[in-house]
């Protein structure tokens, strides 16, 4: 057995695309859009998985936008995607300075949650050891749920 992908349903494509590919740097690898069905599939990899995506298809983040309006909820059933990170604080700046909340900011130096624009939450690991305490992450509080 191996994981293939992980997919999420979205609301608003281009809001999803923005959030994903943009902001949080993951890399699109293939697009299926079904005339019949009414839906497009993008599958996305992370920089350091896309040559072993592009072999294998996996693993991937599997973005479903059904172009029938659908209800999804708070999407609280799903837990949470967790990437890798190289600076958490650097990559936690980007992100706010993109219009992204951060939820649960990244005061140990070694975790951190976002959500998506479908509020489908994100959790952010440093790579290797914490990083010292820094603010204003430090003493920043977590702002709603993650």
């Amino acid at each position: 057995m191996r994981f293939l992908h992980t997919m999420i349903r979205v609301r608003d494509l281009d809001a999803s695309l923005a959030f994903y590919v943009r902001l949080l740097g993951l890399i699109e690898m293939r697009r299926i859009e079904n005339r019949a069905g009414r839906f497009t599939l993008v599958f996305l990899a992370a920089p350091l998985d896309q040559t072993r995506a592009a072999a294998d298809w996996a693993p991937l983040v599997e973005l479903t936008y059904n172009w029938d309006p659908e209800d999804y909820g708070s999407a609280r059933n799903f837990g949470h995607l967790a990437f890798e990170v190289d600076d958490i604080y650097a990559t936690c700046d980007r992100l706010a300075r993109g219009g992204v909340t951060i939820l649960r900011p990244p005061r140990d130096g070694r975790m951190a949650f976002i959500r998506s624009p479908d509020l489908i939450s994100i959790e952010l690991l440093q790579k290797g050891a914490a990083l010292p305490k820094a603010e204003p992450w430090a003493s920043m509080p977590n702002t709603g749920s993650w």
